[in-house]
């Protein structure tokens, strides 16, 4: 069943938005956002709400996947949906935040699990033209959506 959203993208005319994007304070959260929003509006395409990257945030926030949907479901705008973030996930510290943001931010792709590594050694070949050199994780992306 899809509902109509306001907010939500047609994600196979329009990019989600960076992973380095932030939402709440959370790099991921305002990508997630979007692929969230697109998947409950039926307009997801190719695109995945609860992805690995997606469930590394709900694993950091302790926030599960389902009631974040649900709300989103009641077409909460940008603002709202991070007032929510804040009220639901996990209690944490500035310092933990940006520790965290750094440490995705920064990840190189062979300091990812094993399962992700395989997959993305294919998946770069694939969308990565040929002179886009991948230095972290969120550049793979950046370059297939035309951000750099």
């Amino acid at each position: 069943m899809t509902t109509k959203l306001t907010h939500a993208l047609d994600l196979s005319q329009n990019y989600p938005r960076s992973p380095r994007a932030t939402l709440a304070g959370f790099v991921v959260a305002a990508r997630m956002l979007d692929k969230c929003r697109a998947e409950v509006a039926g307009t997801a395409d190719e695109y995945h709400y609860n992805c690995p990257l997606d469930q590394m945030f709900f694993e950091f926030t302790e926030i599960d996947p389902e009631n974040f949907k649900a709300f989103v479901a009641t077409d909460a705008d940008d603002d709202a949906v991070a007032d929510w973030i804040k009220e639901n996930g996990k209690s944490l510290s500035e310092e933990d935040i940006v520790l965290w943001n750094n440490s995705l931010r920064y990840k190189r792709i062979s300091e990812m699990p094993k399962k992700l590594q395989v997959f993305l050694e294919s998946y770069i070949q694939e969308v990565v033209p040929a002179g886009k050199i991948v230095y972290h994780w969120f550049d793979v992306y950046d370059i297939e959506e035309e951000r750099i």
